[in-house]
């Protein structure tokens, strides 16, 4: 097994110990069972999860934040944990599951425990091996308890699937054995997970078991193959999760060699390697072996490579005494594409320093990521966050380093982005959090104080801008004249629905009054006296819809109750961005530019060919106003959109030079909104001195749009 026991963990002779206990979050009762996957992870069934969370049993969505308790009986632990990655029920055809169902496939979650530094780690994580037809195995119920031993063989194997039948006595698999672990003895290790069981039938009118058979199927169940677990796990992304922690050979791994050197000049005395190697054993959370003989620097070296925190740990052991050799082990380790950016120790408090921001920040973590790393493609749908911190960990650094010094990484600079939308307490833990990691790498100070520097700045400009409410209102055309609203209101915690019947249609007048009625019901924020910024969501043959002029009318109202002249009204069209997203990385780094980005004014008719050549590298250019007739405007102005231009003006009404072209001209980028607001307010009092109709097309990057809006076809007359 090895000096370093990363695998095999059956606790003496028996196996039941293995099973982790899954609890329902409210009455604590066992939702179904799972085993130790890695130092810090638990694997089970998808629909356990759901259970425990008191979720529809087939819920695709992953449970994001939510916790789940569980308790490892190979130490008697209770550990809080939290959704890392989620492979959720589908049928055969990829659709979802229906209650009747049988089979299925998918039904994986993998949970990352909580464990403070210091704390009581997992036990060591068992052997596995692949499933295989007449294997003799076991299954235990989530309690954990030997009696509830059920002996199964595998009578048959299927790509996704394997079919085990109970032995006639003993116990029989039932409900709360779904996720346990397949025993095998004969292999010494896992070889599956249960998920299912077939019931005996039942009568169709009383729902009462039907009287017992010889012909009925009896004691049959089905697992899913621990061949089919990594399939479905290196789909899900996770293409080396439950390599990191085998003890396998490493030999092609290209740091294997530089570091069983380094090791070896390193600890070059074996009662130093061995006190060292027992250091390192007890802060990666592993057993280790012999306090007499010590591991060879090969095994020593192939554990740096097979634990992701292991080569972090053994860095910071080394860098108070030895920088130049923590140096050396970090350049040999980065050749390898196992070793992960922090230490156990350093994870963990990064976890317990996130779990303590508030969930307004939290929310506006992807807008951090982007700021921070414009250049680096966003994860499609949302992310659990220990899964987004996995994510950011394997990025590597900047490239604002001089020769020779280490890049600041990624995940230092996300960090430093996140301090700043925190309050000045949990920003200053942040900043030692990061100084901490920042020393133990090498990373000179004044390098991440740049780039604290530039969170500080992007800090201080989106504070106002993005702490500002907004409604949002998804209008799309139904008949002649009538149009469905769906509308969300975002106070700075998240979006949150508000509408509650999207198929109704309203007139231009009704529209005004159930937007106004929104409106009106909104807090005022003590913090700002701004007006909210009403944003409408439009397909793209809606840019030029006046929902800006659309007024209640309400008879039992004093004033008209005009929307564009109340509150300050954008259009927004993502669905331009989204048919064009390799451009959404201009998109980001322009309106990251707001302040000081330029305008470009496209007075002439100019062809959207010509246009598009011009803007498509000009990343300073943050805004257009398009000073054009109606026939060439409006592909003008949708060719902006597509190309990542967040703010494009123009008048809706105007055939020759533009007033409010001219007008804006005047008003700052950030401004333009309140500035477009005040000119309608002016056109209503003062027509002839303000001609114009104007349209303002506002793309913020760092504020969120309804998923809806961007995965559902748009409906049109």
């Amino acid at each position: 097994m090895g000096w370093f026991k990363l695998t095999g963990g059956v606790v003496g002779e028996d196996p039941s110990r293995l099973v982790v206990t899954v609890r329902q979050a409210k009455s604590g009762r066992i939702a179904g069972a799972g085993l130790v996957l890695g130092p810090d992870t638990v694997l089970t069934c998808a629909h356990v999860v759901n259970e425990a969370l008191h979720r529809p049993l087939f819920d695709t969505r992953p449970p994001q934040e939510a916790e789940i308790q569980v308790e490892v009986h190979a130490t008697t632990e209770r550990y809080a944990t939290r959704l890392l990655h989620w492979v959720p029920p589908r049928s055969a055809d990829g659709g979802a599951v229906r209650e009747t169902d049988q089979e299925w496939q998918g039904d994986l979650a993998v949970l990352r425990v909580d464990v403070s530094a210091g704390a009581a780690m997992l036990p060591v994580a068992p052997d596995r091996a692949d499933m295989e037809v007449d294997q003799e195995v076991s299954a235990w119920h989530g309690s954990g308890r030997p009696a509830t031993l059920a002996q199964l063989t595998v009578s048959s194997l299927r790509s996704s699937l394997g079919y085990l039948d109970g032995e006639p006595t003993g116990m029989a698999v039932g409900p709360g054995y779904s996720g346990g672990p397949v025993w095998c003895r004969q292999e010494g290790a896992v070889v599956g997970l249960v998920v299912a069981h077939f019931m005996p039938p039942r009568d169709a009118a009383t729902g009462q078991p039907l009287p017992y058979s010889s012909q009925h199927l009896i004691r049959r169940s089905w697992a899913i193959p621990w061949q089919r677990v990594r399939q479905e796990l290196d789909a899900a992304g996770l293409p080396t999760t439950l390599e990191l922690y085998e003890d396998e050979d490493g030999g092609e791994d290209p740091a294997l060699f530089l570091l069983e050197e380094a090791v070896g000049d390193i600890l070059y005395s074996p009662n130093e390697r061995t006190e060292q190697a027992k250091r390192l054993a007890r802060l990666c959370g592993i057993a280790g072996g012999s306090g007499v003989t010590p591991p060879e620097p090969e095994e020593f070296a192939r554990f740096l490579l097979s634990h992701p925190r292991a080569l972090a740990a053994f860095s910071g052991m080394l860098r108070r005494d030895s920088p130049a050799a923590a140096d050396r082990v970090l350049v040999a380790g980065a050749l390898s594409g196992t070793p992960r950016l922090l230490s156990p120790a350093e994870y963990a408090a990064l976890r317990k320093q996130l779990r303590s921001v508030d969930s307004a920040v939290l929310a506006r973590m992807p807008e951090a990521v982007r700021a921070a790393l414009p250049h680096v493609p966003a994860a499609p749908g949302e992310e659990p966050l220990d899964a987004l911190l996995d994510r950011l960990e394997v990025l590597p650094g900047d490239g604002h380093s001089t020769s020779g010094e280490r890049r600041v990484p990624a995940l230092l600079r996300v960090m430093e982005y996140v301090g700043a939308l925190c309050p000045g307490p949990k920003r200053a833990e942040l900043r030692l959090w990061a100084d901490g990691v920042a020393q133990r790498l090498g990373i000179p100070r004044g390098a991440l104080g740049e780039r604290r520097a530039d969170a500080q700045a992007w800090g201080r400009s989106v504070r106002d801008r993005s702490a500002r409410t907004r409604v949002l209102v998804q209008v799309t055309r139904a008949e002649r004249g009538r149009h469905r609203l769906r509308i969300w209101c975002d106070e700075g915690a998240g979006l949150r629905q508000v509408s509650t019947d999207s198929l109704a249609d309203h007139s231009a007048s009704d529209g005004a009054r159930e937007v106004l009625r929104v409106l009106d019901s909104l807090t005022p924020s003590a913090d700002d006296e701004r007006a909210p910024l009403v944003e409408v969501l439009v397909d793209r043959a809606s840019l030029n819809l006046p929902v800006d002029e659309w007024a209640a009318h309400d008879p039992e109202e004093i004033v008209p109750g005009v929307l564009g002249v109340e509150f300050p009204l954008v259009v927004n069209c993502p669905e331009l961005l989204r048919k064009h997203g390799r451009f959404l990385s201009h998109w980001r780094s322009r309106w990251r530019r707001l302040d000081s980005g330029k305008t470009l004014v496209v007075s002439a008719a100019m062809d959207p060919e010509s246009l598009y050549a011009g803007l498509v590298n000009q990343l300073d250019t943050v805004r257009v106003s398009v000073d054009v007739p109606p026939g060439p405007r409006d592909g003008i102005v949708q060719t902006c959109l597509a190309l990542g231009v967040p703010v494009v003006v123009w008048d809706r009404g105007q055939d020759g030079a533009s007033h409010l072209v001219q007008h804006m001209a005047d008003v700052a980028t950030p401004e333009l909104p309140d500035g477009v607001r005040d000119y309608r307010a002016n056109a209503r009092a003062r027509p002839p001195d303000f001609p114009g109709r104007p349209v303002l097309a506002w793309a913020d990057a760092d504020r969120t749009v309804p998923r809806l809006h961007l995965t559902e076809p748009q409906e049109s007359a």
